[in-house]
């Protein structure tokens, strides 16, 4: 039996909001590019995300939590098992704390777009760096979103979890291990939600940071073309962007796919370029740069699926 017959098997009597089978998964990604995943699933509720889960866990069918497919590139030979999609589970609430403090509760596929703008709205300070970041809560918290000096580790209180058979448990700030674009968040659990503890400030003065950020993004990264963001970590005193610039890689391209002229760490895909061509020049570049600085750069994009 194909992975794809035993997912239909295993989820087709139930109520899951809706299901892609042998989705390009280009049609979804911001670099709109990528191979075939077997089966996307975008549930509308966590009780609907726990039926799943469960389901595919008692199959033993491959699943992968996925936000504003922003930060995934899946390969050509694509991926055998189910992405869930948590976009469906969007939804964001302000509420005050009992010591007169504020916290916004979000789902793992609210975009920090729209946290952000709430946050704004209510006049609470601290998530104005995440203006202009194109993922979504899950991923923001799995990864430790940050810019600008400060980091999701920086605002959030709690993290919701669900596990492979469906047990939901919390964890507190200070049980969470926060490193640089990364978390100590157990690989296996899925993030269902967080809660932002925030601080009453200027509504003046947080629209206006707000604006200067965008600004900022608009005239330094290239978002008139596909793209997925930062592609590289960058090094301790060292960002990647300036590295892969020093050693003349803007503009350098595989394919339809090219090094930002505006930005070194972005790669952008001009209109036809494909998952292959997008590894061609990550690969290159981390060549270059470890026989040229001696460095080893790690992406920030994780790609996962199957050679042609």
């Amino acid at each position: 039996m194909t992975v794809c017959r035993a997912i239909q098997d295993a989820l087709g009597d139930l109520n899951v909001g809706k299901i892609w089978y042998e989705e390009p998964i280009s049609r979804h990604a911001s670099l709109k590019l990528g191979g075939q995943v077997d089966a996307l699933v975008m549930t509308e509720n966590e009780d609907q995300l726990r039926e799943v889960v469960c389901r595919l866990t008692e199959k033993n069918i491959p699943f992968l939590p996925v936000g504003n497919l922003t930060n995934i590139l899946v390969r050509e030979g694509g991926y055998r098992g189910v992405m869930l999609w948590m976009r469906g589970l969007d939804q964001a609430i302000c509420a005050s704390r009992k010591d007169g403090g504020s916290f916004i509760d979000a789902q793992a596929g609210a975009t920090l777009a729209k946290v952000a703008s709430l946050a704004a709205a209510e006049e609470l300070t601290g998530l104005e760096f995440c203006t202009g970041i194109p993922g979504t809560v899950g991923g923001a918290v799995r990864m430790n979103a940050g810019a600008y000096g400060t980091e999701i580790k920086d605002v959030v209180s709690t993290v919701s979890v669900i596990d492979g058979r469906g047990n939901k448990k919390v964890f507190r700030r200070d049980e969470i291990v926060f490193t640089y674009r990364q978390s100590n968040l157990p690989a296996d659990v899925i993030i269902c939600g967080a809660r932002f503890n925030l601080q009453k400030g200027s509504g003046a003065q947080i629209k206006e940071r707000m604006a200067e950020i965008m600004k900022w993004r608009h005239e330094k990264h290239p978002l008139q073309y596909p793209n997925a963001g930062s592609v590289f970590k960058n090094l301790p005193g060292m960002p990647a962007g300036k590295l892969i610039e020093d050693l003349g890689l803007k503009g350098v391209r595989r394919g339809d796919v090219q090094v930002s002229k505006m930005h070194a760490n972005f790669i952008v895909n001009k209109g036809q370029g494909t998952a292959s061509d997008m590894i061609s020049l990550i690969t290159f570049i981390q060549e270059k740069v470890k026989k040229e600085k001696n460095v080893q750069l790690e992406t920030e994009i994780v790609i996962i699926g199957e050679h042609l």
